[in-house]
């Protein structure tokens, strides 16, 4: 099997309908999964922790699909140049 890595962070948003975050060193990185299934747990539990603040939201980045093996350069590398 693939290990398929996904990071869960989260934080409050300056708008609860975008994706900016209000203060960026205060991000939630609760960490880095080998499988969308632990993944999705932990995001689970942060987003029910803060289920009160409306401006709080979680999400689950695929580190997997950054880290094109196939791939002479990663999309990330391709960034730099």
């Amino acid at each position: 099997m693939t290990q398929r890595l996904h990071l869960v962070f989260g934080g409050e948003l300056i708008d609860i309908d975008g994706t900016e975050f209000r203060d960026t060193s205060a991000i939630d990185v609760v960490g880095v999964f080998p499988d969308f299934a632990s993944a999705h747990a932990a995001w689970k539990g942060a987003a029910q922790r803060t289920v009160d603040s409306a401006q709080t939201r979680y999400f689950i980045a695929h580190l997997h699909r950054l880290m094109d093996e196939g791939r002479e350069t990663s999309p990330t590398a391709e960034l730099g140049s």
